[in-house]
C-alpha cells in the first residue's frame, strides 16, 4: 500500500500507550550504505520522532547489538552467507549509539545479542510495565533488525506502526519487500510525517 493512499487510516496515537523502538542505530551500522533511504536520512527522522515522543513524555526505546569480546554471547550457526566481520573483530566503538538518538534521559536501552530485541532482553517487560501497547518501529536494517523486532513484537500482541523512511538496509529491493509483503500483515505502515500527526 502507498504511503499516499487517500484511504489509508488517519493514526491517532495515544502517548502514554505508544513506545518510539530504533533499531541499532549504533557507530557500526550507521556508517553502513544503506537503501531507499540514506542512513543520515533515517538518523534525521529517528530524531525527529525521539524529540517528539521524549516532549510527549512518551517511552523511547533505543536498541543496540553488542557481543562480549570473545565473541561467545553470538550466533555462530553455518550460513551460506555469513557477515564479513565476527564481535571480537570490530572496533571499539562499534555497539555506541550514535550522539545525535541518545540516549537522552528517561530512554530506555536495550542490548541484544541477535536481530530480534525481545528474543533474552527485558524489553517486554519493560514496555508492559510501563503500559505500552503500540509500538512505532524504525532503524537500521528494515528486513533484519527491524523487522525480526516487529515480528516478535506482533506475536506478543503490540500494534504496530512502522516509520517507512526513518529505515533502511542495504538494498532498496530487500526493503520494498518488508514493507510491501511482510509489514502490510503486522501493522500499518506510515510516513515520520503521518506519525508525528498522529500522536496525539
Amino acid at each position: 500500500m502507498p504511503l499516499e493512499d487517500p484511504n489509508m487510516e488517519k493514526l491517532s496515537l495515544d502517548p502514554q500507550s505508544t513506545a518510539l523502538v530504533l533499531i541499532d542505530l549504533q557507530q557500526g551500522i550507521v556508517g553502513m550504505p544503506t537503501a531507499p533511504h540514506p542512513a543520515a536520512t533515517v538518523l534525521a527522522n529517528a530524531v525527529r520522532l525521539a524529540e517528539r515522543f521524549r516532549a510527549l513524555s512518551a517511552t523511547v526505546v533505543l536498541v543496540r547489538v553488542a557481543f562480549a569480546p570473545d565473541g561467545k554471547d553470538a550466533l555462530a550457526n553455518p550460513v551460506d552467507a555469513p557477515f564479513t566481520t565476527r564481535p571480537g573483530q570490530r572496533p571499539a566503538n562499534w555497539a555506541e549509539l550514535v550522539a545525535e538518538i541518545g540516549p537522552r534521559t528517561g530512554d530506555l536501552v536495550i542490548t541484544k545479542h541477535q536481530w530480534g530485541a525481545f528474543y533474552g532482553t527485558e524489553l517486554d517487560l519493560q514496555l508492559r510495565r510501563r503500559g505500552v501497547r503500540t509500538i512505532v518501529i524504525g532503524g537500521i536494517a528494515t528486513n533484519f533488525g527491524v523487522e525480526s523486532t516487529a515480528r516478535d513484537g506482533w506475536e506478543r500482541n503490540y500494534a504496530m506502526v512502522f516509520a517507512e523512511d526513518a529505515m533502511a538496509t542495504m538494498s532498496a529491493e530487500a526493503h520494498a519487500f518488508a514493507i510491501s509483503t511482510i509489514f502490510p500483515r503486522l501493522g500499518r505502515i506510515r510516513s515520520t510525517a503521518d506519525i508525528l500527526a498522529g500522536l496525539t
